[in-house]
């Protein structure tokens, strides 16, 4: 009925360690991400393109780790499902936490846009960037139903034992930011709006991919009609263990970004 790995079976450092590698590769790989979109800015548009684009990070951080912490929590729900071996219980909650945090993914999409002059008042964005960051933040936040796809079937397929494939579909992406990264920024000259439109469509490809491998490879996790119904007791729990991962990934990335950018941009031409 659902792919097999069992941790209990064999090696069980060996099945660890098999299991939690691609997700310490991962992390690496989203540290490679950040690293080459402000090498990008930072060598072939300038300073305050590459001041812009470091204070829209922290921003973009802290929001990804709210969709993180709340995919990671539900994941807790489908594997422990899933070693139950309840595919029922396991499908109800796959379709209450995806329309839960899509919900929310959508909503928070709306108010950072309503609300963005407010939030760069709020992290204290230098006035000499101010423009550029407006237009970054303007175009990236387009990515974030994106990155909720991907995030969301990333935790699903690891609470099922494979963790590889996430990794394979991040990888893409990583290599496909770069090339649009460089595209868009140097013979197009489409500035911070160039390398924006190049992470968000490198985002989608790694959501929309991990969607569709899901569905076609897991035949097993395609909620059915008869799985889609709000379940209190199964709401609850899911809640129970989304917003505790959710409140510590958002505090983690949400305390630095504007005591950081307070220093403004003349900050970082001193620490050269």
């Amino acid at each position: 009925m659902f792919a097999k790995r069992d941790l209990t079976q064999g090696s069980i450092p060996r099945g660890l360690l098999g299991f939690a590698l691609p997700l310490i590769l991962g992390n690496l790989l989203q540290q490679l991400y950040n690293l080459a979109d402000t090498w990008v800015v930072g060598r072939f548009i300038g300073e305050g393109a590459l001041a812009a684009v470091g204070s829209s990070y922290t921003l973009m951080t802290f929001l990804t780790s709210i969709l993180l912490g709340l995919c990671m929590g539900s994941s807790v729900y489908f594997s422990i499902q899933y070693g139950r071996q309840d595919p029922d219980r396991l499908r109800n909650g796959i379709f209450q936490s995806f329309l839960l945090i899509g919900g929310l993914t959508l909503l928070l999409n709306l108010t950072v846009y309503l609300a963005l002059d407010g939030i760069l008042v709020l992290l204290q964005i230098p006035p000499d960037i101010l423009g550029l960051t407006k237009e970054y933040l303007q175009w990236i936040f387009a990515g974030m139903v994106a990155t909720f796809l991907y995030n969301f079937f990333a935790n699903l397929l690891r609470s099922v034992g494979d963790s590889a494939t996430p990794l394979v579909f991040l990888g893409i992406s990583v290599v496909l930011n770069i090339g649009l990264d460089i595209l868009f920024v140097v013979p197009l000259g489409m500035g911070v709006r160039g390398a924006a439109m190049a992470t968000v469509i490198a985002q989608f490809v790694a959501g929309l991919g991990l969607f569709l491998y899901t569905w076609f490879a897991f035949p097993a996790l395609r909620v059915q009609k008869r799985h889609r119904y709000w379940d209190r007791a199964a709401l609850k729990n899911l809640l129970n263990l989304s917003l505790f991962t959710c409140l510590q990934q958002s505090v983690m990335n949400g305390i630095g970004p504007g005591l950081v950018n307070s220093f403004g941009t003349r900050y970082g031409r001193l620490r050269r």
